[in-house]
């Protein structure tokens, strides 16, 4: 009668083990709201819940309905950043109309022991991935001599594009300044529906300030990046979404908008 029981323990262990590789497979995927070049044009609505958005990730950047400030979510919590350049939390209701997550787990742990800036950091960190051709989660922890961010204050319908909207951006500085960049690093071929190379945020370690980097140099700290070969995007069903011209000639202002 034991061997039985013990094939029958074989199978469900088994399976167990199986189900963990699936969540685990589950778990590792780029998931984005909308595309960067709709935020561009000015779908600054969504109908995706942060509620709803926390069952995709727990580390990303986006925005909110109105482009009313920027978004980080680190170690599961998720902040908003106004234009005052505070921090302030999230409630499951409001809405996204772009955001961009993942449950982050870390593939190569990357020391920072020299002062860099943003570019050369950026540079730095590329030559530790294997490809240029998958999505990367970049977490970096360090002091920070100065970081240089902006956030947009909400926009009035009708909504102008992005280009226009950033004009009225506040931007804002901090020096000698303990925290956590969140972002990514998307390849080439995303342009359109994302930006090809590096995205950022940043917030303090008491999570009280931050906004969209512009411009960083970091003393020393810690870079962690998470592979993610999975990508999946939900698109808008509203009228504003099926409107919008959404071509590549939308997308030339777009870098020097989010950059």
């Amino acid at each position: 009668m034991k061997r039985p029981f013990r094939f029958i323990a074989a199978i469900l262990f088994l399976a167990a083990l199986a189900g963990c590789s699936s969540t685990r497979a589950d778990r590792d995927v780029f998931f984005q709201v909308s595309t960067l070049n709709a935020l561009a044009g000015g779908v600054y609505d969504g109908e995706t819940t942060f509620t709803e958005l926390k069952r995709h990730g727990d580390f990303g950047i986006g925005t909110f309905n109105a482009l009313d400030g920027e978004m980080v979510a680190l170690d599961g919590e998720f902040y908003q950043i106004k234009s005052d350049g505070l921090a302030y939390d999230v409630p499951g209701i409001a809405k996204t109309p772009f955001s961009e997550v993942t449950f982050f787990e870390a593939d190569k742990t990357v020391p920072l022991d020299k002062p860099m800036d943003m570019k050369q950091l950026q540079e730095y960190l590329d030559t530790f991935m294997p490809t240029n051709n998958i999505f990367y989660a970049v977490r970096i922890d360090g002091l920070f001599d100065y970081v240089k961010m902006r956030s947009v204050p909400p926009q009035q319908k009708p909504y102008m594009p992005l280009s226009e909207a950033v004009k009225r951006q506040v931007v804002f500085g901090m020096s000698d300044i303990k925290g956590t960049v969140v972002g990514f690093r998307c390849p080439a071929y995303a342009e359109g529906f994302n930006l090809p190379g590096y995205h950022m945020h940043f917030i303090t370690d008491g999570r009280n300030r931050g906004g969209h980097l512009l411009d960083f140099r970091i003393k020393r700290g810690t870079a962690e990046l998470d592979h993610t070969a999975r990508f999946s995007v939900s698109l808008p069903g509203d009228k504003a979404f099926y409107s919008a011209g959404l071509t590549s000639e939308g997308d030339q202002g777009l870098e020097k908008a989010e950059k």
